[in-house]
Protein backbone atom coordinates (compact mmCIF):
# COMPACT_ATOMS: atom_id res chain seq x y z
CA UNK A 1 0.00 0.00 0.00
CA UNK A 2 1.54 3.52 -0.98
CA UNK A 3 2.23 5.60 1.88
CA UNK A 4 -0.71 8.45 0.71
CA UNK A 5 -3.28 5.28 0.85
CA UNK A 6 -1.92 4.63 4.12
CA UNK A 7 -2.60 8.11 5.10
CA UNK A 8 -6.16 7.47 3.51
CA UNK A 9 -6.97 4.70 5.71
CA UNK A 10 -5.17 6.47 8.87
CA UNK A 11 -7.62 9.24 8.72
CA UNK A 12 -10.48 7.57 8.02
CA UNK A 13 -9.62 5.08 11.07
CA UNK A 14 -8.99 8.14 13.30
CA UNK A 15 -12.19 10.00 11.99
CA UNK A 16 -13.91 6.62 12.76
CA UNK A 17 -12.66 6.45 15.96
CA UNK A 18 -13.94 9.62 16.97
CA UNK A 19 -17.63 8.72 15.99
CA UNK A 20 -17.47 5.69 18.10
CA UNK A 21 -17.60 6.00 22.30
CA UNK A 22 -14.47 3.70 22.09
CA UNK A 23 -13.48 3.39 18.51
CA UNK A 24 -9.86 2.08 17.59
CA UNK A 25 -9.58 -0.40 20.11
CA UNK A 26 -6.66 -2.78 19.31
CA UNK A 27 -6.19 -5.29 21.49
CA UNK A 28 -3.26 -7.79 21.34
CA UNK A 29 -0.41 -5.70 18.97
CA UNK A 30 3.50 -6.94 19.07
CA UNK A 31 5.60 -5.46 21.67
CA UNK A 32 8.85 -5.57 19.89
CA UNK A 33 11.19 -3.30 21.90
CA UNK A 34 13.50 -5.84 21.07
CA UNK A 35 13.49 -6.38 17.61
CA UNK A 36 11.05 -9.07 16.30
CA UNK A 37 12.90 -12.11 17.97
CA UNK A 38 10.74 -15.14 17.31
CA UNK A 39 9.29 -13.85 14.49
CA UNK A 40 10.25 -15.32 10.71
CA UNK A 41 11.40 -12.99 8.24
CA UNK A 42 8.71 -12.18 5.24
CA UNK A 43 9.29 -13.23 1.77
CA UNK A 44 11.57 -10.81 -0.42
CA UNK A 45 11.05 -8.08 1.48
CA UNK A 46 12.10 -5.19 -0.98
CA UNK A 47 13.95 -3.29 2.10
CA UNK A 48 14.95 -4.26 5.67
CA UNK A 49 12.38 -1.35 7.18
CA UNK A 50 9.56 -2.64 4.82
CA UNK A 51 10.48 -6.36 6.43
CA UNK A 52 10.41 -5.13 10.17
CA UNK A 53 7.01 -3.02 9.98
CA UNK A 54 5.11 -6.11 7.94
CA UNK A 55 6.21 -8.38 10.42
CA UNK A 56 5.17 -6.34 13.42
CA UNK A 57 1.88 -5.70 11.58
CA UNK A 58 1.42 -9.21 10.91
CA UNK A 59 2.34 -9.94 14.72
CA UNK A 60 -0.52 -7.64 15.48
CA UNK A 61 -2.79 -9.50 13.26
CA UNK A 62 -2.36 -12.49 15.03
CA UNK A 63 -2.87 -11.10 18.24
CA UNK A 64 -6.14 -9.05 16.80
CA UNK A 65 -7.91 -12.11 15.30
CA UNK A 66 -7.75 -13.44 18.91
CA UNK A 67 -9.34 -10.84 20.64
CA UNK A 68 -11.80 -9.63 17.59
CA UNK A 69 -12.94 -13.18 17.94
CA UNK A 70 -13.65 -13.20 21.32
CA UNK A 71 -15.30 -9.83 21.75
CA UNK A 72 -17.46 -11.33 18.32
CA UNK A 73 -18.23 -14.31 19.64
CA UNK A 74 -19.11 -13.10 23.68
CA UNK A 75 -21.76 -10.12 21.68
CA UNK A 76 -23.12 -12.34 18.36
CA UNK A 77 -22.30 -15.90 19.57
CA UNK A 78 -20.29 -16.38 15.75
CA UNK A 79 -16.78 -16.25 15.26
CA UNK A 80 -15.29 -13.93 12.38
CA UNK A 81 -16.46 -14.15 9.07
CA UNK A 82 -14.47 -15.75 6.56
CA UNK A 83 -13.41 -12.51 4.38
CA UNK A 84 -11.84 -11.31 7.31
CA UNK A 85 -9.97 -14.24 8.27
CA UNK A 86 -8.60 -15.85 5.20
CA UNK A 87 -5.11 -14.59 4.14
CA UNK A 88 -1.34 -16.03 2.55
CA UNK A 89 -1.37 -19.00 4.87
CA UNK A 90 -3.97 -21.51 6.03
CA UNK A 91 -6.86 -20.55 7.40
CA UNK A 92 -7.30 -21.79 11.56
CA UNK A 93 -10.74 -22.37 13.20
CA UNK A 94 -12.00 -20.97 16.39
CA UNK A 95 -13.01 -23.53 19.18
CA UNK A 96 -14.69 -22.56 22.24
CA UNK A 97 -16.52 -19.28 22.75
CA UNK A 98 -20.71 -18.33 23.31
CA UNK A 99 -22.58 -15.25 23.26
CA UNK A 100 -22.35 -13.75 27.06
CA UNK A 101 -25.94 -13.69 29.19
CA UNK A 102 -25.59 -9.87 29.73
CA UNK A 103 -27.65 -8.42 32.51
CA UNK A 104 -26.03 -5.19 32.38
CA UNK A 105 -27.05 -2.70 29.66
CA UNK A 106 -24.36 -0.77 30.38
CA UNK A 107 -21.51 -3.83 30.28
CA UNK A 108 -23.00 -5.19 27.05
CA UNK A 109 -23.01 -1.64 25.24
CA UNK A 110 -19.34 -1.66 26.17
CA UNK A 111 -18.58 -5.26 24.86
CA UNK A 112 -20.61 -3.92 21.76
CA UNK A 113 -18.29 -1.30 21.07
CA UNK A 114 -15.19 -3.37 21.93
CA UNK A 115 -15.67 -5.64 19.02
CA UNK A 116 -16.54 -3.21 16.58
CA UNK A 117 -13.28 -1.69 17.57
CA UNK A 118 -11.55 -5.19 17.26
CA UNK A 119 -13.63 -5.95 14.25
CA UNK A 120 -11.93 -3.02 12.50
CA UNK A 121 -8.58 -3.40 13.39
CA UNK A 122 -8.67 -6.55 11.87
CA UNK A 123 -9.24 -4.77 7.79
CA UNK A 124 -7.15 -2.27 8.87
CA UNK A 125 -4.02 -4.70 9.38
CA UNK A 126 -4.61 -6.57 6.51
CA UNK A 127 -5.68 -2.90 4.40
CA UNK A 128 -2.50 -1.65 5.32
CA UNK A 129 -0.56 -5.39 4.89
CA UNK A 130 -2.19 -5.81 1.47
CA UNK A 131 -2.75 -8.91 -0.42
CA UNK A 132 -0.66 -11.16 -0.23
CA UNK A 133 1.65 -9.57 2.64
CA UNK A 134 -0.93 -10.88 5.64
CA UNK A 135 -1.66 -13.85 7.55
CA UNK A 136 -4.53 -15.85 7.65
CA UNK A 137 -6.44 -16.40 11.34
CA UNK A 138 -4.22 -19.42 12.92
CA UNK A 139 -5.71 -21.63 15.18
CA UNK A 140 -7.15 -20.20 18.26
CA UNK A 141 -8.88 -22.03 21.37
CA UNK A 142 -10.96 -19.86 23.31
CA UNK A 143 -11.70 -22.28 25.58
CA UNK A 144 -9.52 -25.01 27.13
CA UNK A 145 -7.17 -21.56 26.93
CA UNK A 146 -8.82 -20.18 29.94
CA UNK A 147 -9.46 -23.22 32.32
CA UNK A 148 -5.11 -24.12 32.06
CA UNK A 149 -4.83 -19.76 32.33
CA UNK A 150 -7.42 -20.07 35.31
CA UNK A 151 -6.01 -23.09 37.42
CA UNK A 152 -2.47 -21.52 36.67
CA UNK A 153 -3.38 -17.89 38.43
CA UNK A 154 -5.09 -19.95 40.93
CA UNK A 155 -8.35 -18.58 39.98
CA UNK A 156 -10.15 -22.16 40.32
CA UNK A 157 -8.45 -25.58 41.18
CA UNK A 158 -7.48 -28.12 39.19
CA UNK A 159 -10.62 -30.24 37.39
CA UNK A 160 -12.54 -27.27 37.38
CA UNK A 161 -12.89 -25.30 34.09
CA UNK A 162 -13.36 -21.68 33.84
CA UNK A 163 -15.54 -20.43 31.06
CA UNK A 164 -15.36 -16.15 30.33
CA UNK A 165 -18.75 -16.51 28.39
CA UNK A 166 -20.81 -17.50 31.39
CA UNK A 167 -21.59 -14.89 33.13
CA UNK A 168 -20.57 -10.78 33.13
CA UNK A 169 -17.59 -11.24 35.61
CA UNK A 170 -16.19 -13.92 34.16
CA UNK A 171 -16.79 -12.06 30.98
CA UNK A 172 -15.01 -9.27 32.34
CA UNK A 173 -12.29 -11.03 33.52
CA UNK A 174 -11.61 -12.71 29.85
CA UNK A 175 -11.05 -9.40 28.63
CA UNK A 176 -8.79 -8.00 31.56
CA UNK A 177 -6.32 -11.06 30.65
CA UNK A 178 -6.28 -9.28 27.27
CA UNK A 179 -6.58 -5.80 27.46
CA UNK A 180 -3.68 -4.43 29.90
CA UNK A 181 -1.46 -6.51 27.57
CA UNK A 182 -2.55 -4.98 24.43
CA UNK A 183 -0.96 -1.57 25.97
CA UNK A 184 1.92 -3.27 26.86
CA UNK A 185 2.29 -4.85 23.42
CA UNK A 186 2.07 -1.34 21.59
CA UNK A 187 3.88 0.47 23.48
CA UNK A 188 6.76 -1.75 23.16
CA UNK A 189 6.51 -1.72 19.16
CA UNK A 190 6.57 1.79 18.72
CA UNK A 191 10.12 2.16 19.43
CA UNK A 192 10.88 -0.74 16.15
CA UNK A 193 8.39 0.72 13.54
CA UNK A 194 9.60 2.68 10.54
CA UNK A 195 7.05 4.16 8.81
CA UNK A 196 5.92 7.07 10.39
CA UNK A 197 2.17 6.81 9.21
CA UNK A 198 2.24 3.26 11.24
CA UNK A 199 3.38 4.99 14.20
CA UNK A 200 1.12 8.05 14.66
CA UNK A 201 -1.79 4.58 14.05
CA UNK A 202 -0.09 2.40 16.58
CA UNK A 203 -0.04 5.48 19.23
CA UNK A 204 -3.62 6.82 18.33
CA UNK A 205 -4.60 2.22 18.73
CA UNK A 206 -2.59 2.29 21.88
CA UNK A 207 -4.34 5.04 23.64
CA UNK A 208 -7.76 4.17 23.01
CA UNK A 209 -6.35 1.12 23.95
CA UNK A 210 -5.59 2.59 27.50
CA UNK A 211 -8.76 3.78 27.41
CA UNK A 212 -10.51 0.10 26.86
CA UNK A 213 -8.25 -1.14 29.80
CA UNK A 214 -9.19 1.36 32.12
CA UNK A 215 -12.52 0.81 31.77
CA UNK A 216 -12.90 -3.33 32.15
CA UNK A 217 -10.52 -2.69 35.44
CA UNK A 218 -13.08 -0.03 36.93
CA UNK A 219 -16.00 -2.31 36.12
CA UNK A 220 -13.89 -5.19 37.42
CA UNK A 221 -13.09 -3.10 40.13
CA UNK A 222 -17.09 -2.82 41.02
CA UNK A 223 -17.78 -6.20 40.52
CA UNK A 224 -15.25 -6.86 43.64
CA UNK A 225 -13.05 -9.13 41.38
CA UNK A 226 -9.75 -7.39 42.20
CA UNK A 227 -8.28 -10.48 44.33
CA UNK A 228 -8.67 -12.36 40.91
CA UNK A 229 -7.07 -9.55 38.79
CA UNK A 230 -3.84 -9.77 40.88
CA UNK A 231 -3.80 -13.74 40.53
CA UNK A 232 -4.38 -13.06 36.73
CA UNK A 233 -1.65 -9.64 36.69
CA UNK A 234 0.90 -12.17 38.59
CA UNK A 235 0.83 -14.54 36.39
CA UNK A 236 1.36 -12.35 33.77
CA UNK A 237 4.67 -10.88 35.18
CA UNK A 238 5.75 -14.55 35.83
CA UNK A 239 5.37 -15.60 32.35
CA UNK A 240 6.51 -11.93 30.90
CA UNK A 241 9.60 -12.24 33.02
CA UNK A 242 9.83 -8.71 34.32
CA UNK A 243 7.89 -6.62 37.06
CA UNK A 244 5.75 -5.37 34.67
CA UNK A 245 1.92 -5.86 35.84
CA UNK A 246 -0.38 -4.68 38.44
CA UNK A 247 -3.88 -5.69 39.27
CA UNK A 248 -6.53 -3.22 40.82
CA UNK A 249 -6.08 -3.44 44.05
CA UNK A 250 -3.01 -1.39 45.69
CA UNK A 251 -1.57 -2.53 48.37
CA UNK A 252 -3.59 -0.73 50.48
CA UNK A 253 -6.46 -2.37 49.04
CA UNK A 254 -7.60 1.20 47.26
CA UNK A 255 -8.59 0.73 43.62
CA UNK A 256 -6.06 0.98 40.89
CA UNK A 257 -6.53 1.86 37.32
CA UNK A 258 -3.23 2.22 35.32
CA UNK A 259 -0.25 -0.16 35.94
CA UNK A 260 2.96 2.19 35.64
CA UNK A 261 6.63 1.81 36.71
CA UNK A 262 7.57 3.90 39.69
CA UNK A 263 7.28 7.00 37.46
CA UNK A 264 3.60 6.65 35.97
CA UNK A 265 4.72 5.01 33.38
CA UNK A 266 3.32 2.31 31.55
CA UNK A 267 5.03 -1.12 30.94
CA UNK A 268 6.10 -1.79 27.65
CA UNK A 269 6.73 -5.67 26.47
CA UNK A 270 8.89 -7.20 23.75
CA UNK A 271 7.73 -10.02 21.14
CA UNK A 272 8.93 -12.68 23.22
CA UNK A 273 6.94 -11.60 26.38
CA UNK A 274 3.55 -11.22 24.62
CA UNK A 275 3.91 -14.37 23.27
CA UNK A 276 5.48 -15.92 26.58
CA UNK A 277 1.80 -14.57 27.98
CA UNK A 278 -0.15 -16.03 24.86
CA UNK A 279 1.50 -18.96 25.01
CA UNK A 280 1.79 -19.73 28.59
CA UNK A 281 5.21 -20.82 28.74
CA UNK A 282 8.67 -18.73 28.59
CA UNK A 283 10.00 -19.74 24.82
CA UNK A 284 7.32 -21.23 23.69
CA UNK A 285 6.35 -21.80 20.03
CA UNK A 286 3.08 -22.58 20.71
CA UNK A 287 0.29 -23.31 23.31
CA UNK A 288 -2.65 -21.73 25.18
CA UNK A 289 -4.80 -19.24 23.14
CA UNK A 290 -2.53 -20.46 19.78
CA UNK A 291 -2.55 -24.57 19.91
CA UNK A 292 -0.44 -24.65 16.81
CA UNK A 293 1.42 -21.31 17.13
CA UNK A 294 0.71 -17.93 15.31
CA UNK A 295 0.85 -17.67 12.00
CA UNK A 296 3.76 -16.74 9.96
CA UNK A 297 4.67 -15.77 6.12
Amino acid sequence: MSPSKIAERETEFLDTGRRGLFRNLGLGAAGVAAGVAGLPLLAAPAHAAEDTDRAILNFALNLEYLEANFYSLATTGEALPRKLTTGATVDGKVSGGAMVPFQSSTIQQYAHNIYADERAHVGFLRDALGAGNYVAQPEIDLQDSFTTLAVAAGLIQQGQTFNPFADETSFLLGAYIFEDVGVTAYLGALSSITYGGYVTAAGGILAVEAYHAATIRELLGTAGAGVATDKISRLRAQLSGANDDEGILRPNRMLNIAPTDTNALAFPRTTQQVMNIVYGAQNAMSGLFYPKGMASL
